[in-house]
């Protein structure tokens, strides 16, 4: 696929099939991730690859979370968020380090770099007929879930993507374009 067909007819995809992906496919999303650009080759990224059981532990956090934060809901208020990484056969969960003291990365950069990887994970998802959703929301920010994730509590999830083959060929659409967003100095 050529790359700017790529960039413009990739589409979010949050219906796909339950059907598993290959660990070389998910090796490819990961590998295209890891080639985003980086401030002082930092590689800030840290990817936590969930399928299987892995998403029904996923979604047992998810759930006991959203319970404790909620005492007084039923308990099986806890069914949907456990649900949600069922989602897709596979949650790629998106990650940050932090800057190590002294060094000259401050914490931002290392944030758009992990961004720039989830978006390589996306493009390489379209270009090989995936689909693909990015979500945040309050779990990417839930102490329990980085901690279940193995991320310290200050560090930042930039979202989980979900990955699988897509239910029916995705529709595109046409986005609005860039001339309403920028400025020229001239």
């Amino acid at each position: 696929m050529e790359l700017f067909e790529t960039i413009h007819g990739r589409v979010t995809v949050g219906k796909v099939k339950p059907d598993p992906l290959p660990r070389s496919v998910i090796e490819k999303l990961l590998s295209a991730g890891a080639q985003a650009p980086n401030h002082h080759k930092a590689r800030p990224w840290r990817f936590v690859v969930l399928t299987g059981d892995g998403r029904k532990k996923l979604g047992d956090v998810f759930a006991a979370s959203f319970l404790d934060r909620n005492p007084a809901a039923p308990p099986e208020a806890g069914d949907k968020p456990r649900s949600l990484p069922l989602r897709a056969p596979v949650v790629i969960a998106a990650g940050v380090d932090k800057p190590a003291p002294g060094t000259k990365i401050i914490e931002i950069e290392n944030v758009s770099a992990a961004s720039a990887a989830a978006q390589n994970i996306l493009l390489a998802a379209h270009a090989l007929g995936l689909g693909a959703i990015w979500r945040t929301g309050e779990w990417a920010r839930d102490p329990k879930v980085k901690e279940f994730l193995g991320f310290a509590p200050d560090q930042h999830i930039v979202g989980f993507i979900y990955v699988g083959y897509p239910e029916v060929a995705p529709e595109s659409y046409t986005r609005i374009g860039f001339e309403d967003r920028v400025t020229w100095i001239e």
